[in-house]
């Protein structure tokens, strides 16, 4: 795959099977094989993700997919729905690592920020952690800045969690 169009992308309307196991299979499959996650990790991601799509709702929350080769290679979305307080929050942003360097990422971020600005969402937050230095370079140049960090083992791998908000 060379470049990202429209036809690679796949916005969220409505039920379409199989892509909750498709997106949590890439956290899980990239986040053990780089940090050592576990269980417990892929339950989690496939539980939120699960509770996200059940109480979707279009006007405050957003989920863009993006394909490459027929299958699901890329994802984001913003949960801003019940987020009055925090702000919409930032999840599930991530590409197969075979689609790297096309910039499938800076597509999927540019649109979840335009639907932000769209819906009227003025401060979004994220957690990350550190060591994903690509992606922390995405939320800075878009104007993220890091607010607080903390460090657990509760994905079986010592991480130090950080915590990234915009405000326009």
């Amino acid at each position: 795959m060379s470049e990202i169009t429209d036809r690679n992308l796949i916005k969220f309307s409505g039920y379409i099977p199989g892509m909750i196991g498709s997106i949590t299979e890439m956290h899980a499959g990239y986040y053990h094989r780089n940090w050592g996650f576990g269980l417990g990790f892929e339950a989690e991601v496939a539980k939120e993700l699960s509770q996200f799509f059940i109480r979707f709702d279009e006007n405050k929350d957003f989920f863009m997919a993006a394909s490459c080769d027929s299958r699901i290679s890329g994802s984001i979305a913003i949960h801003g729905s019940g987020t009055e307080i925090d702000g919409a929050r930032l999840r599930w942003f991530i590409v197969s690592e075979e689609c790297h360097g096309k910039g499938m990422g800076k597509k999927l971020f540019e649109m979840a920020m335009d639907f932000c600005s769209a819906a009227g969402h003025r401060k979004i937050f994220l957690w990350t952690f550190k060591g994903l230095d690509r992606a922390r370079g995405i939320y800075e140049n878009y104007g993220f800045r890091f607010t607080e960090e903390y460090e657990d083992a509760l994905w079986g791998s010592k991480i130090i969690h950080q915590k990234f908000i915009l405000n326009r």
